[in-house]
């Protein structure tokens, strides 16, 4: 499929699969995801029933050593997959030998992780005589709602994480066109680097959360979450891809501004620490939902979506902060877009999500194999047909969408 020329040629028309399987055979398959810190196994059946799950998080363990370190994640991977993929059996009440094929994440993620779960994905698929199912992380994540709720191909779909910031249409289980992506830092790790950076792990109650945790707490005791501004992003640029690595630096700037003005040394955090949460909070958002809009009125440009049916779907871990769906929504609601967002405990990694792609791509044939020799891993793995540069092509002009009732004051501010 190629994107639509902007004169009168003829609309492509695309035939798009329903999310449902209307075959009477429940199928079952157990899913591992090891591709970053948690380590998670899942039995789910078609209907969407998760019949048993278990997951180690290494979270508290990365948060001690200020970051992720690859080996450390890989040894705990290799510690802890046996054991929870037998708890994620026996709460399933089954055996090996009753799942209908195996589904391992094998792409993107930390090359050293996503091996332990892809050879033990192959130790059990040996084993057991079932076939085994590669996933991408990703399409995971973007098709994990349909599990949990009616959403028919084609659909807009956001993917905001620690690893990635992505924006796409799906229009089957494995076709997938990529609108935008982050060119540089996700939100994710924007929100973890500027967390440590202002120290808010110092303060008991911000102690064993994550970096968009914490901002997403300090944001919601600041008192004006406009007492710092931030440089606009990539306004020059009439696309769809993201950039959050200059907020990043912007708000490291100011931090460094503050600790100067309040004379604060060593483990001590600035005096206005949740204002600075709040309007980076506020930038962030703000990033988002412009490269979104833009999208949206692209997919409206190219007959993307059925008019009568446009359904944004929002996941990764960055989906859980409520301030960003609240903005998201309101976005949707003046494009004419419902909104669809699984509920947190299946935005962050996990091994449901992974069985569900399993489950899937059983519907449908895609990507199942017996010859365990031509599946291996990839570290860095784009997500479908890259459509980017279309975008840029369009050279869409939006009129922005005002976003109100977000702050405490009510000020209605533009994005």
């Amino acid at each position: 499929m190629q994107p639509k020329r902007l004169d009168s040629s003829p609309k492509i028309t695309v035939k798009f699969r329903c999310h449902r399987c209307y075959s009477s055979k429940v199928t079952t398959v157990l899913g591992i995801e090891t591709s970053c810190d948690d380590t998670g196994c899942a039995v789910v059946d078609s209907s969407g029933k998760i019949l048993g799950e278990a997951l180690n998080s290494q979270q508290q363990i990365h948060l001690n050593h200020g970051g992720i370190i690859p080996p450390i994640a890989r040894d705990l991977h290799q510690q802890h997959i046996e054991h929870i993929v037998e708890d994620a059996l026996r709460l399933a009440d089954i055996q090996l030998s009753d799942v209908d094929a195996i589904a391992t994440t094998v792409k993107p993620g930390l090359p050293l992780s996503l091996l332990v779960g892809m050879n033990y994905g192959k130790h059990l698929s040996c084993k057991s005589g079932k076939p085994l199912i590669p996933v991408h992380h990703m399409e995971a994540h973007a098709l994990t709602i349909r599990m949990v709720q009616k959403v028919d191909f084609p659909f807009l779909v956001l993917l905001i994480s620690g690893g990635h910031c992505l924006l796409a249409v799906a229009q089957a289980v494995d076709k997938f066109l990529l609108l935008g992506q982050s060119l540089d830092d996700a939100p994710g790790e924007a929100f973890d680097k500027v967390t440590r950076r202002l120290k808010l792990r110092n303060l008991p109650e911000f102690r064993a959360l994550s970096g968009g945790a914490a901002i997403e707490l300090g944001a919601t005791k600041s008192l004006d979450a406009q007492a710092f501004k931030f440089p606009a992003v990539m306004t020059h640029y009439r696309d769809c891809n993201f950039s959050f690595s200059g907020l990043k630096n912007s708000l490291r700037r100011r931090i460094l501004q503050q600790e100067k003005l309040h004379g604060v040394e060593g483990d001590e955090v600035i005096p206005d620490v949740f204002n600075l949460c709040a309007s980076f909070q506020m930038a962030i958002t703000h990033h988002l939902c412009q490269r979104l809009q833009r999208g949206m009125e692209f997919v409206a440009l190219q007959d993307l979506l059925p008019p009568h049916n446009k359904t944004l779907v929002v996941s990764g871990g960055v989906a859980c902060n409520g301030f960003i769906k609240r903005a998201l929504g309101i976005v949707c609601q003046e494009m004419g877009y419902s909104l669809a967002v699984p509920p947190p405990h299946l935005c962050t990694d996990n091994g449901i999500m992974i069985a569900w792609n399993g489950i899937e791509r059983l519907r449908v044939h895609a990507g199942v194999t017996h010859d365990l020799d031509s599946v291996d891993i990839v570290s860095k793995c784009p997500l479908g047909e890259d459509w980017t540069k279309a975008v840029a092509e369009a050279n869409i002009k939006c009129k922005w969408i005002k976003l109100s009732s977000l702050l405490k004051q009510g000020t209605a501010i533009e994005i």
